[in-house]
């Protein structure tokens, strides 16, 4: 048993293998758990991925003025990016316990529907100009950005239960954008009609519509 649990590698599956072997039984995974934990990290990592992908360029191709500084820094614009349309517009989570939060009594057993976006939309936050693509508000970090109230940005949820794919989706995002960026200038095509659609990640619902010019 040993030598099989060693053999599985210490990468995103064989790390699901090992708690599968795991020889506490309340810390042990089923073959159905690993299942849904391979599906969520491979199809949702690529949904919002998309995601995040479309809103840039939507971004980029209205405020023309930032495909220049993208290509030095596109940390900022990812972030606000993530800030006006993150690719999940919220998740789900179940109070175990009676819980006071603030001025809020959380009853066990309670579901709290937590919208990303109605915190990364609110001006006590973000202050007035919380509607505009300011990509310079992340210049100094997240936390000057928020007021010091980082939790208000949480784009792939937060700490312990973030979502195990953040920094995959956020590197590849920076490396595709790159690479468009290295290539082309785009603007917002007249044909496109914006209506931000929320399924399971949030999509342009009559897609985007842009125009490519090449730098070379």
């Amino acid at each position: 048993m040993t030598g099989e649990v060693d053999s599985c590698g210490h990468d995103f599956l064989g790390l699901l293998v090992n708690v599968y072997h795991d020889s506490d039984e309340k810390n042990r995974f089923l073959i159905q758990d690993i299942v849904d934990e391979c599906k969520t990290f491979y199809f949702a990592g690529q949904e919002t991925t998309n995601s995040l992908l479309a809103w840039i360029t939507l971004l980029l191709a209205i405020h023309t003025d930032w495909q220049d500084k993208a290509r030095a820094e596109v940390t900022m614009i990812v972030n606000e990016t993530l800030r006006l349309y993150p690719p999940l517009n919220g998740v789900v989570r179940k109070a175990v316990r009676d819980v006071q939060l603030g001025e809020l009594a959380l009853p066990n057993y309670l579901d709290l529907n937590i919208r990303f976006i109605a915190l990364h939309h609110d001006p006590a936050v973000w202050g007035d100009d919380v509607h505009l693509f300011k990509p310079e508000r992340f210049a100094e970090g997240i936390a000057k950005a928020t007021n010091n109230n980082a939790a208000a940005f949480m784009p792939f949820g937060l700490e312990p239960r973030s979502c195990v794919g953040m920094s995959f989706a956020i590197t590849e995002t920076k490396i595709a954008l790159s690479m468009i960026l290295q290539r082309y200038t785009f603007t917002l095509s007249p044909t496109y009609v914006h209506a931000p659609l929320p399924n399971l990640s949030l999509k342009p619902q009559h897609g985007l519509h842009l125009l490519f010019h090449s730098l070379h």
